[in-house]
């Protein structure tokens, strides 16, 4: 773990996602934004009438997608930056069910109890270990029983994960602070009391690579490129 004299914040995190990430991450109709909201709704779809906090939004990719189709969407982030940039794109692309929050993902302001989905995408690699049970906590917290928590995460056994960080081929993210496993995803989880109603790997965006990847991936642990899990809160809770 990194030492606390290193530790991200927000200004660390400002600086590496909005000042020299590529243009992958912040064009919403890029291959790689549509990966993953294709992806992340597969992993679980919000109907119509459903409520949706999306925690840790960054450029709002979620949010923007998610607004023609359901009742209403939160983008929550740390970061005023990406709050910024995301309330400017609404002036632009305006949706009156959709709004952005500066907070911290353990805790919110939103009112509890009253959300059909809290989506955690490319969260959790950015989360130290004793904030990510706060970050649950938060997300069982907004839910409604019977709603859900939707994770998707990078695999760091996956091959080009393993060179990124090591700096072959592509710079290593400093954001990338503790990986989660999939087994360790799914125990937090129902530790906090959530049943798992899914967790698989899935393949990255790449073509050609993306078809071997889903062919091998049950078998060969560096072609898992993402990890998604989906818990459920059960009623009654």
């Amino acid at each position: 773990m990194t030492g606390p004299q290193h530790r991200i914040d927000r200004e660390a995190y400002d600086a590496q996602y909005f000042d020299v990430r590529g243009a992958h991450l912040k064009d919403p109709g890029g291959r790689f934004q549509r990966y993953r909201v294709r992806k992340v709704l597969d992993i679980y779809a919000p109907a119509p009438g459903e409520r949706v906090v999306d925690l840790g939004c960054g450029w709002g990719t979620f949010d923007f997608a998610l607004a023609p189709r359901v009742a209403e969407v939160v983008g929550v982030d740390f970061s005023e930056r990406s709050v910024a940039l995301c309330r400017r794109r609404l002036t632009e692309e305006p949706h009156p069910n959709l709004r952005f929050v500066c907070a911290d993902a353990r805790a919110t302001g939103l009112v509890g109890g009253e959300w059909d989905l809290v989506i955690a995408a490319d969260l959790f690699e950015h989360l130290y270990p004793e904030d990510s049970e706060g970050v649950i906590a938060e997300a069982w917290r907004l839910l409604r029983p019977g709603g859900r928590l939707s994770i998707w995460t990078p695999h760091r056994g996956h091959l080009v994960e393993a060179l990124k960080n090591r700096d072959v081929l592509l710079k290593a993210d400093p954001t990338h602070v503790d990986y989660k496993s999939l087994e360790r995803l799914r125990r937090m989880l129902l530790d906090a009391g959530f049943e798992i109603e899914r967790a698989y790997y899935a393949e990255s965006h790449l073509p050609g690579v993306r078809h071997v990847e889903r062919a091998l991936l049950r078998w060969v642990p560096f072609l898992r490129r993402r990890i998604a899990v989906l818990g459920r809160k059960p009623a009654g809770q």
